[in-house]
């Protein structure tokens, strides 16, 4: 038993003659008949009988026609899937994010990509980048969106422009600044809280400027960082980016001027792994400037 003899019962069950059958098919009677004898004799039950005119359905055959009508149903669906799928209208993209790259970042892109493919849902992973690149190379996830430094030379990559690092705090710990911008000696004593894997880049930058910084608080995610820097324990040290999402009375943002300290952010996917129509979509709109 195969999709098209199931197709051809359905047919003539819903035409009601061979004749008919085969006219909406586009084949002659005589292998019409032949398929429908065939599937008889291998399912060993008798599924239409034949007048001069019309033919019937027996009971067997309307059980048939139930299974045979889900079974073609989802056939078809299945080859409408897929060939979506190969077009770039249908899918799942799995897609990894790290905490500095929030929705604030991304939401004019993905809304972008949802106005070309309605039909593409996303799977979030959310991680630290090298969690994430492991993910990509593992083939866990198809793309994520990380940030500087990485391994870059391991990943197919696009980058977005570079971006600052902010001093972010209560206004008590920036009084006298009126500039947008400091220096890191400005925030020599403060004490600082930092995103994990930052910290040896932090350090090292102040260093170069000759000053011991003051980490108060280490933790994994920058949107912590920006928690605690709000609660006038510290001041936090994150990307600009993060920023546009976390807006409160009473914050002051100073934009570090040490070049150093510069980052940026890039979607990776796996090096000569395979890339759907919608994955390489998804990476030019990212890569497209807002």
């Amino acid at each position: 038993m195969n999709i098209r003899q199931l197709q051809y019962f359905l047919a003539i069950a819903e035409s009601g003659t061979i004749t008919a059958a085969a006219k909406k098919l586009g084949i002659s009677q005589p292998p019409l008949s032949a398929q429908m004898k065939l599937l008889e004799e291998e399912l060993g039950v008798t599924l239409l009988e034949r007048g001069a005119r019309r033919v019937r359905i027996t009971d067997a055959g309307r059980i048939l026609y139930r299974r045979a009508a889900a079974i073609v149903e989802l056939t078809d669906l299945a080859y409408k899937e897929l060939a979506d799928f190969r077009t770039g209208t249908y899918g799942i993209l799995r897609l990894g994010t790290v905490s500095s790259c929030s929705i604030g970042l991304l939401k004019s892109k993905i809304a972008a990509f949802r106005d070309q493919f309605p039909q593409v849902r996303f799977e979030i992973c959310e991680g630290n980048t090298l969690d994430l690149a492991d993910q990509v190379r593992s083939g866990a996830i198809d793309l994520a969106v990380v940030r500087a430094p990485f391994r870059s030379e391991e990943f197919s990559c696009v980058f977005l422009e570079e971006e600052p690092m902010l001093a972010v705090g209560v206004e008590t710990y920036f009084s006298g600044f009126t500039s947008d911008s400091i220096d890191l000696a400005d925030l020599d004593g403060l004490p600082l809280i930092c995103y994990r894997r930052w910290e040896p880049l932090i350090r090292a930058t102040f260093e170069e400027e000759g000053i011991l910084p003051n980490v108060y608080c280490l933790n994994d995610d920058a949107r912590t960082s920006l928690m605690w820097a709000s609660a006038g324990l510290g001041v936090a040290v994150v990307p600009r980016s993060i920023c546009s999402v976390f807006s409160q009375n009473g914050i002051v943002y100073k934009e570090l001027r040490e070049k150093g300290l510069y980052t940026r952010v890039a979607a990776i996917r796996k090096k000569d792994g395979y890339c759907s129509p919608f994955m390489q979509a998804f990476l030019q709109i990212f890569a497209q400037r807002d």
